[in-house]
């Protein structure tokens, strides 16, 4: 794995990502057919979730703490979302429903929580209180390089939508015994802001990546970029976006 560079000023700095020559040499040959719908895309198809003018040894592999359902709502638009990536470079962990399908949460099997925040919100670092104060704690053992390591929880459900269409699935009697987690507060590096957001508000593939860091860092070891191809896709487009800014002399 070799570490791309980022501009200095881009929050994304400094990130263990895989090669991009992959996505440069996609780019280069310009947009194909997608091999399922036959939609003309470029790296992915946002609809099928296929890749597009790339092998799957071009595309790293994440492996997650735990797994991720993530709940589209009806009306995001595909090609804005950032859920597709997730789901493409860690397609064992994550699955995508779209609402009103909501998959069975059983919380006597598994911890889970649901990624929102709230009044009653709870931090990542909080979470081994909530779910292990009995003394008697339902964890996961994460086998390490040198150690088995636990983990409070076991799934893990975002909320793909913009922030005006998230009450329709907030409010969904199938999510309201989930526990909340709230994130830090962190800027966005996501080139499509919702008009009259601030900046604090995520992509879903950056609140997916900051939780699994968070998570790591405050349950398992020192972070070392354990998650970090989880953004492959998100910083190329984010470098390709800002380069074309500034060739049009607006950055």
């Amino acid at each position: 794995m070799s570490e791309d560079p980022q501009p200095e000023s881009s929050a994304l700095s400094g990130l263990k990502i895989a090669s991009h020559a992959p996505l440069d040499d996609a780019q280069r040959a310009g947009r194909m057919k997608c091999t399922r719908c036959g939609c003309s895309r470029m790296f992915f198809c946002y609809s099928c979730g296929a890749l597009v003018g790339l092998q799957p040894g071009d595309v790293p592999r994440v492996t997650l703490p735990v797994k991720i359902d993530i709940i589209k709502h009806p009306n995001e638009t595909d090609g804005k979302s950032t859920a597709v990536q997730a789901k493409l470079l860690a397609p064992q962990d994550v699955t995508i429903h779209t609402y009103p399908c909501i998959p069975e949460l059983d919380q006597s099997a598994e911890n889970i929580v649901l990624v929102f925040p709230g009044p009653d919100a709870m931090s990542v670092e909080e979470l081994w209180e909530y779910f292990c104060a009995d003394g008697r704690p339902r964890v996961k053992r994460v086998k390490a390089e040198a150690e088995s390591l636990r983990c409070p929880i076991q799934r893990v459900v975002f909320i793909d939508s913009t922030w005006n269409q998230t009450s329709r699935i907030i409010t969904d009697e199938r999510l309201q015994a989930l526990p909340n987690v709230e994130l830090k507060s962190r800027k966005t590096c996501f080139w499509r802001r919702q008009k009259g957001s601030p900046d604090t508000y995520l992509a879903t593939i950056e609140a997916i990546y900051y939780f699994l860091k968070d998570l790591h860092c405050h349950y398992f070891c020192e972070y070392t970029g354990e998650y970090d191809n989880l953004l492959f896709f998100f910083s190329f487009l984010h470098k390709l976006i800002n380069k074309a800014k500034q060739a049009a002399g607006k950055a």
